[in-house]
């Protein structure tokens, strides 16, 4: 739009707090802005002088404009950040944050079960959150699990239902990670009162969950049942140390939300800490890039709107390391000097200049290269480092899992060309190994990818990672030299702990340069085929897909192997019992079985 167009619609624009949009010829929207004044602020749009290239190149794809008059400049904010979420125009600072995070839902039905989802459905279930790490909300539920017991089955809990005696209690009542509601052994209130807590675990409210459970303790005490009492007291000593190890910055300081702001170039980092009663229960970093040379000020005050949006912050105070133009008047801004506020300010400095030099980290070690010559060189590096005869465009690496001893799988994960090849992962339940036995299966799934691939004549890789010492390596080189492998593909271990690299046959590990560009593909790789394999074992033992492996003997039953995992815990555990032991809690016919089984040749 040109100077003398706009001109002629001045005359229309009012003296009021709105927002503005600007449109394209083909009627798009390609930004919009908030001003106190619509008119004084479109209007420095189209002086004679521009501030940046940038903003020339906006005004000359002006084509029409619209407005919207508001109450106040707070609406003019509010108003602004959500057209921009939801429009995302071009010429706008762009959130490069495209991640769904997930939440913990309290399921709306009898006996609620707790969960992670990443969808929000409009069902009348509670959803906490969203989180911005999966796995420290993982880590905090199994925390949770293992004080506070709730159902995790699928049952209908009607009233009805447990009336007339449809369901029985499962393995998990037995292992004391559930009340058996199923039974009426435990009731709705009591039950309610198990989902507070974890709420209050969940939002930081720890104190009220130990407040809770020494008032169980007392009665427990009180009514001389101290075994009780003593379980309520180990609890609570486990949560105050839980507690020791959060964040915790004062118990009085309450909610508020931290933000920093690390700026480079035309892109910008923020770093958002939630605090709630003094616990900090969400960290998160966000890349941004402007689009018009935008101020500090401006992007760290866009930033915090989008985050809190974005995290369902209720907080009413917010700390900033400078002034910034926040409109909304029922939210304070801090900025600390000194004391607790000041050192929260200095965590989140420390975590947004973290953020930014791993990113650059990231592409130098080409961890996410853009270029193919880029990730080219590191597979050169890895051919030198190693003493390849190949270029290993085509890598695949394999690791085996277990679970306390029990429920062996495998996985395998394939890079190609230096970038994860996830249409070629593949997953291996252990077939011919009974028990644990990591040799042994290493040499089954590895014959068993190898062989497949030679009767597809599909194409092999040029280097094999196992995840382990000398032990795996000589099975899988076991199962290499059975299909006449041996001098077509390159086999090396990647011992665990120091991260050694073993050949076949050689006596003395390699280690390479920690720093180099090489390990840091094969850790990425090793690194990858782990969480690869725990995502599946996770989903295995969720879906009730294994059998245990007790029910395998001749003699062991369904309530016997019960008895024995309520007993000892693991599989592992058992195995290590003494014969009198296992004699005691089963009998000595079955313990004699057991025995057996666990000690033949």
């Amino acid at each position: 739009m040109t100077i003398e167009k706009f001109q002629h619609i001045a005359h229309t624009i009012p003296h009021h707090p709105g927002i503005y949009k600007y449109f394209n010829k083909n009627n798009e929207l390609i930004y919009v802005g908030k001003a106190k004044n619509l008119k004084k602020r479109i209007s420095s749009y189209f002086t004679k002088t521009f501030t940046t290239y940038k903003t020339h190149e906006l005004v000359q794809r002006i084509h029409s404009i619209e407005f919207t008059i508001v109450d106040s400049e707070q609406d003019a904010f509010l108003l602004e950040n959500s057209l921009i979420k939801q429009f995302q125009p071009k010429y706008n600072i762009n959130l490069k944050d495209d991640k769904t995070y997930p939440f913990v839902v309290i399921k709306k039905e009898p006996f609620p079960r707790i969960f992670l989802t990443r969808k929000k459905i409009n069902d009348g279930s509670e959803y906490l959150g969203p989180f911005a790490s999966v796995g420290n909300i993982r880590e905090l539920l199994t925390f949770v699990k293992q004080y506070i017991p709730l159902r995790t089955c699928k049952l209908n809990l009607s009233d009805y239902n447990i009336q007339r005696n449809k369901f029985k209690v499962c393995l998990e009542y037995h292992l004391g990670n559930c009340k058996g509601p199923c039974e009426s052994l435990q009731t709705a209130e009591e039950y309610a009162e198990g989902i507070q807590q974890v709420k209050n675990i969940l939002k930081g409210n720890i104190a009220e969950v130990i407040d809770h459970l020494q008032k169980q303790m007392l009665l427990f005490s009180t009514a001389l049942q101290f075994e009780k009492a003593e379980l309520i007291k180990r609890k609570i000593e486990n949560l105050r140390n839980y507690q020791a190890k959060s964040v915790i910055v004062n118990t009085h300081l309450k909610n508020v939300d931290v933000f920093s702001i690390c700026k480079d170039g035309s892109f910008a980092y923020v770093n958002y800490l939630m605090v709630q009663n003094g616990t900090i229960i969400q960290t998160h970093t966000v890349q941004l890039e402007t689009q018009l040379d935008e101020s500090e000020e401006e992007v760290l005050s866009f930033a915090i709107s989008q985050l809190r949006n974005n995290f369902n912050s209720l907080s009413k105070e917010i700390v900033v390391p400078f002034k910034i133009n926040y409109p909304q008047k029922d939210i304070e801004v801090t900025i600390p000097k000194s004391g607790d506020k000041k050192k929260l300010l200095s965590l989140s400095e420390k975590n947004v200049n973290y953020f930014q030099i791993e990113l650059k980290k990231r592409k130098t070690l080409h961890l996410d290269a853009s270029t193919e010559i880029e990730r080219n060189n590191v597979l050169h590096e890895i051919k030198s480092s190693l003493h390849l005869s190949q270029l290993p465009t085509h890598i695949e690496c394999f690791d085996n899992s277990n679970f306390q001893g029990s429920y062996p799988v495998s996985a395998m994960v394939c890079f190609k060309n230096g970038l994860p090849s996830k249409q070629d992962y593949r997953h291996f339940n252990v077939k011919t190994v009974q028990g644990i036995n990591d040799f042994a299966t290493m040499k089954e799934v590895v014959y068993r990818r190898y062989k497949r691939l030679l009767h597809e004549k599909k194409e092999l890789p040029q280097l094999i990672i196992i995840d382990g010492g000398k032990g795996q390596l000589n099975a899988a080189m076991e199962s290499i030299k059975a299909l006449q492998l041996a001098n077509k593909i390159t086999v090396i271990g990647l011992a665990k702990n120091e991260e050694e690299i073993f050949f076949p046959d050689d006596t003395e590990s390699i280690q390479l340069d920690w720093n180099s560009n090489g390990l840091k593909l094969i850790r990425r790789i090793r690194d990858e085929v782990h969480r690869f394999g725990i995502t599946f074992h996770r989903s295995k033992r969720s879906k009730g897909t294994f059998k245990n492996e007790l029910e395998n003997i001749t003699g062991i039953g369904t309530a016997t192997s019960t008895i024995l995992l309520q007993k000892f815990k693991s599989l592992s555990n058992i195995k290590m019992q003494k014969l009198e032991d296992i004699a005691t809690v089963i009998g000595t016919k079955k313990a004699a079985l057991l025995w057996e089984y666990f000690n033949k040749a």
